[in-house]
């Protein structure tokens, strides 16, 4: 997969709200962390518009991430906030002016459908914690985006949880590729020509505020899909304020992705501090990675520039 360049000081990045409304005042954090790092940014138009929940109409939103996907002096296009909305304009827009001058993508939630579309075309992005809330974030969630965008190496570590779920991981090391993203959008785009290819790569999946028996159903679905059954690795971050009926689905998130790749050999962990968290750590989507998982820890090696 193609990937565009690393950031040096002085590049531009442009911020652009792609789903719903956000303030100019509620990216100042996120401005200041930019240039703190040394570049330069340009907000778009859609940046203090509002059209009902979202940033502007469709076709307004489409063109201000035209304007950024065509923009030959940016090099990084950072979604503002998630919420809904990114895929209601994936096919206003084309990708000729972003194949002349590529550029990191850099969200995730509902951004997870212009992952999905830039991937499909054979482009990396950047899964990483949008501008909002930044400053609410752990300090290794701002330096991990710093790190991904300049091409310095850098590893996500996290202990495996001792509980009586212990048991629901599989060890092992493997280097693939990593993609995916939030599971009620892969889920969404399964049947389209977004539709993820996870083939020989390891699944990265996180989802929020999801009944218990639709991550159950989502889950079924890629099995059934046979997305599941040819990855190198699955990792699980934050499956974060799951709701249930009051008649019990029976099983906890964790307990229903393990029941569905329980029968398969490659590597599975959980909890990676990646997703709707305090702590959401940057992870390119695309490019190889190394996944390590013993009973004790897991870690992802993300390779950035050759030594």
């Amino acid at each position: 997969m193609k990937q565009p360049e690393f950031l040096s000081s002085g590049d531009l990045i442009a911020i652009i709200a792609t789903a719903r409304f956000v303030s100019n005042q509620d990216l100042k954090f996120a401005e200041d962390c930019c240039k703190k790092w040394g570049f330069r940014v340009v907000l778009g138009q859609s940046i203090g518009t509002k059209h009902h929940q979202l940033a502007g109409s469709d076709p307004a939103r489409a063109q201000d991430l035209q304007w950024a996907l065509d923009h030959p002096e940016v090099k990084a296009i950072w979604c503002a906030r998630g919420g809904y909305g990114t895929i209601r304009i994936l096919d206003l827009v084309h990708f000729e002016g972003f194949t002349q001058h590529p550029k990191w993508v850099i969200g995730y939630s509902d951004v997870t459908a212009l992952h999905a579309r830039l991937q499909s075309l054979g482009w990396a992005t950047l899964h990483a914690q949008m501008p909002l809330a930044l400053s609410e974030k752990s300090k290794a969630t701002a330096q991990t985006i710093f790190q991904a965008l300049t091409g310095i190496n850098y590893s996500i570590e996290w202990p495996v949880k001792r509980t009586d779920q212990t048991a629901m991981i599989r060890s092992g090391e493997v280097t693939a590729p990593i993609i995916g993203g939030n599971l009620s959008l892969i889920y969404s785009l399964q049947g389209s020509k977004d539709a993820i290819d996870a083939s020989g790569k390891i699944l990265f999946i996180e989802d929020l505020d999801e009944y218990l028996y639709h991550i159950d159903r989502m889950m079924y679905s890629l099995k059934r899909s046979g997305i599941l059954r040819g990855l190198a690795g699955l990792v699980v971050g934050g499956m974060t304020d799951m709701k249930d009926h009051e008649i019990p689905f029976g099983c906890d998130a964790r307990q229903i992705i393990w029941t569905v790749v329980a029968q398969e050999s490659y590597p599975v962990v959980f909890d990676a501090p990646i997703g709707h968290l305090g702590d959401n750590r940057a992870l390119p989507f695309g490019l190889p990675c190394t996944l390590r998982v013993t009973s004790d820890e897991a870690k992802i090696q993300v390779h950035g520039k050759a030594q």
